[in-house]
C-alpha cells in the first residue's frame, strides 16, 4: 500500500517504513506525528482518489531527526548597476519514518472550543444606549521586513492580532509557528525561532542591526 500525502506544503508518495526528508517540524524528535491531507491511496489494483483529500485516510509517521540540508548558493546581480550578491542557504529539514498508512475511521483532532463566559444572574437595569467607542486602528507595519515572513505569512500575523512588530516581538515562536500552521499547511514549515528578536529589532528603529542578523541566518536559524 502507498499513499499520496501532504506534509509541511509538499506532496510526497510514500510506503510503510519508508524514511522521508520533509521541511522543518514543529513536533519534538522521536514523537508521532499525523497528516490527514491524503490525496490518494493506492492498494494493489484498487486505487482511491480524494477530491481533494480522502475522507478519514491518515498517515501517521515519526518524527527521527531535525537536520539541515546541503548549503545551495543564492547568487543576485543587476546588470550595469554594479550589485551583487552571494548567499548561502541551507534549508531547515526533517526527517520522518512512515509507521501507517489508514485508508478510512482515522479521526481529525477536534478544534478546541473556547469556554463559554457565565453571565451574571442579576441583570442591571438597562441605562440609556450609548454608541460603541470605535477603537483606534493603527497602520500595520510591514511584517515582510522579517526574513521568512512571506506576504501570506505576514497575513496571517495580521488575522491573528499580530500586526505591528511590537507585538511580534512579545510573541512566543512556537505560538508564531501555531499561527502559521492554523492558517495554511504551507506554511508549517516556516522557522519562526528569530522572529520576535527581528521584530524587536524593527520596533526599535535599529535597522541596521536587523540587517546584521538577517546576514547570519541560515534557514531561518542563527548561526
Amino acid at each position: 500500500m502507498y499513499a499520496i500525502v501532504e506534509i509541511a506544503g509538499h506532496q510526497f508518495k510514500v510506503e510503510k517504513d519508508q524514511k522521508v526528508f520533509v521541511n522543518r517540524l514543529q513536533t519534538e524528535e522521536g514523537k508521532k506525528v499525523d497528516f490527514d491531507n491524503v490525496l490518494l491511496i493506492g492498494d494493489g489494483d484498487k486505487v482511491t482518489v480524494g477530491a481533494p483529500a480522502i475522507d478519514g485516510a491518515q498517515v501517521s509517521a515519526k518524527v527521527l531527526k531535525h537536520l539541515k540540508g546541503d548549503k545551495v548558493i543564492v547568487f543576485k546581480k543587476k546588470r550595469r548597476k554594479g550589485y551583487r550578491v552571494k548567499n548561502g542557504h541551507r534549508q531547515s529539514l526533517s526527517e520522518i519514518v512512515i509507521e501507517s498508512i489508514v485508508a478510512s475511521g482515522a479521526k481529525k483532532a477536534a478544534p478546541k472550543k473556547e469556554a463559554k463566559k457565565e453571565e451574571p444572574k442579576a441583570k442591571a437595569p438597562k441605562a440609556e444606549a450609548k454608541p460603541a467607542a470605535k477603537k483606534a486602528t493603527g497602520k500595520a507595519d510591514d511584517l515582510k521586513k522579517i526574513e521568512g515572513a512571506g506576504p501570506k505569512a505576514a497575513e496571517a500575523l495580521v488575522n491573528a492580532g499580530l500586526d505591528t512588530f511590537a507585538k511580534v516581538a512579545k510573541a512566543k515562536p512556537e505560538d508564531l509557528s501555531n499561527i502559521l500552521s492554523e492558517a495554511s499547511s504551507r506554511l508549517a514549515h516556516i522557522v519562526t525561532d528569530t522572529w520576535p528578536k527581528q521584530a524587536k529589532l524593527a520596533a526599535d528603529g535599529k535597522w541596521d542591526e536587523l540587517k546584521e542578523l538577517q546576514d547570519r541566518l541560515e534557514g531561518g536559524i542563527e548561526k
